[in-house]
């Protein structure tokens, strides 16, 4: 997994966002993350700097300082509101999707609207933190992978 700049983040390639909201997540995030195929996992926005949305499961949210997302929206948190279905926190959304066991999902095209992303876009996939896997869509570290053309797209 290369890392743009030096001491910059680890990347793991470019996800497309396919027609009706499919995205790919790299089998090495998979890994790195935990993340078990089939499975809910929780979307929330990305930082104003980066955009796009970051992806995590619940265990993963409940060892952040996040978790009180998950303590103040119980419907969230066990997936009692329909997949896809946005919710606004703090101003930020919020979704759930299933991880499918090919390792992609489906953001519904209004959910994608709420997260500022469209179909055909292109989303770096970053290790952000051990607590979210990072789709961005824009900022300075799309500027330099954009410069990195050995960079693998997921679709």
């Amino acid at each position: 997994m290369p890392r743009l700049i030096k001491g910059g983040k680890h990347v793991y390639g470019w996800s497309e966002v396919g027609s009706k909201g499919m995205i790919a997540v790299p089998v090495e995030a998979l890994e790195d993350y935990s993340l078990k195929t089939p499975n809910n996992v929780i979307l929330l926005s990305g930082s104003r700097r980066s955009g796009g949305f970051v992806l995590t499961n619940k265990d993963l949210l409940k060892k952040s300082r996040l978790t009180a997302i998950l303590d103040r929206n119980p419907r969230l948190a066990e997936f009692q509101i329909s997949e896809g279905e946005t919710v606004i926190i703090a101003g930020k959304p919020f979704c759930w999707v299933k991880l499918k066991a090919d390792g992609s999902f489906v953001v519904p095209l209004v959910a994608l609207k709420a997260f500022v992303v469209n179909p055909g876009d292109h989303l770096l996939s970053v290790r952000g933190s051990r607590f979210a896997l990072g789709f961005c869509v824009k900022g300075p570290l799309i500027d330099e992978a954009k410069k990195h053309s050995s960079l693998k797209l997921f679709k």
